[in-house]
């Protein structure tokens, strides 16, 4: 199936051959040249962009040739692929490694244990790692602090339940707020669903499990959110706003998202704000937790090089620097457990996103992954609304 897939592809790809040809044949200054692609926000890119620089200047026989792609990234990189033109170094997620690595046009690569270990099994596919993880992505609960004050709701705790989440979100709903945010994507929902045992696909991933008690369990209590107890904004009372720009509006007083807007909520927040682990259904608190890094591909014509960018990218000094603006939770132990990670700017409690790294689970993600989430999204879109 896949292997259509790519042969047509290809045939879409194809107008784009020449243009890449001509960039990896342009070698004036008898340097090797790889190219490296990524998706990333303009502040992502800031980073990114010295760390090339000082790649370059290390490395004086190699240069870089960075392929920005910041929308429809994958899909690109499909054509990429399908064409025999892709990058060297391709920035990956663990949602489409399977793809790739099931279709044999990934390198192997080694990993130890400088990363925390469900890091690399994420990253992994069939007991072998194909990509170096630079962060892990994991779900807490965003607070507005002023809100609890103002109604004498004491902050929550680390092992608050289901239960207790649930009281409190009703005790915040009044006056245009509501307790507690609502997405309808699959990364905002499996918390539910792990924390009472349940999911989408099985561990090992024979069979779904959606359909299974538990996940059934916390799939109500998610949707009863919203259509039961009302302490979560119905689609047509959020509107076109996202739930982050209601939490920093004050309408939502917890927010369940990741460490990708702490910059957000450092810069624009009017209000104290901290984050607490997800709360603990029957089978405790768990989160997904899903990891970005980078891959070689098994086309690449300089592999040697293209390792070697590979490790400099995941490497302390230059993992340091995407954690500084508070944007990744590094996928390096010695960097979350550093300053740089840990520093004395919000949130207040940082560590929570290592602790939850603990209770988590990395997202059991198959080959057609996202054609199940496709085929579910009909099915839960009724469901929620």
């Amino acid at each position: 199936m896949y292997k259509k897939i790519f042969t047509i592809l290809g045939i879409l790809g194809a107008f784009i051959l020449c243009t890449f040809m001509l960039v990896q044949n342009s070698n004036d200054d008898n340097k090797t040249v790889i190219q490296f692609a990524s998706w990333g926000s303009k502040s992502e890119i800031d980073i990114l962009k010295p760390l090339l620089n000082r790649f370059e200047a290390e490395n004086p026989d190699v240069k870089v040739d960075f392929m920005h792609i910041p929308q429809n990234y994958f899909q690109k990189i499909h054509l990429l692929f399908a064409s025999n033109t892709a990058p060297d170094v391709i920035f990956i997620n663990n949602h489409y490694l399977p793809l790739y690595a099931n279709a044999g046009l990934l390198e192997p690569l080694q990993g130890d244990n400088t990363f925390y270990k469900k890091a690399l099994e994420s990253m992994s596919w069939g007991n072998t790692l194909y990509a170096i993880p630079r962060d892990i992505s994991n779900l807490v609960i965003f607070y507005n602090k002023d809100i609890f004050d103002k109604n004498g709701i004491a902050y929550p705790e680390s092992d608050w339940t289901f239960s207790e989440f649930l009281k409190i979100s009703q005790e915040l709903t009044k006056e245009g707020v509501w307790g507690v945010s609502f997405e309808e994507e699959a990364l905002f929902y499996l918390p539910y669903l792990m924390s009472e045992g349940g999911g989408i696909l099985s561990d090992d991933l024979s069979r779904l499990i959606i359909n299974d008690d538990k996940s059934q369990k916390g799939l109500k209590f998610y949707a009863d959110l919203r259509k039961k107890y009302h302490v979560a904004p119905l689609r047509e009372e959020s509107a076109s706003a996202t739930m982050a720009q209601m939490f920093l509006q004050g309408k939502i007083a917890m927010h369940l998202s990741g460490r990708w807007l702490v910059p957000k909520y450092r810069e624009d927040a009017d209000f104290d704000w901290d984050v607490v682990q997800f709360p603990k259904g029957e089978n405790g608190s768990v989160v997904p937790l899903d990891t970005s890094g980078w891959a070689v591909s098994k086309q690449s014509k300089h592999k040697i090089e293209a390792r070697k960018l590979v490790d400099f990218l995941s490497s302390k000094e230059s993992i340091q620097q995407f954690a500084l603006g508070g944007l990744i939770v590094p996928a390096r132990k010695d960097v979350a457990e550093s300053i740089y990670f840990l520093d004395n700017k919000k949130p207040l409690h940082a560590r929570v996103f290592l602790d939850a790294i603990i209770t988590s689970k990395p997202t059991p993600v198959s080959v057609d992954y996202k054609e199940i989430l496709d085929n579910l999204k009909g099915k839960f879109e009724y469901l929620f609304n």
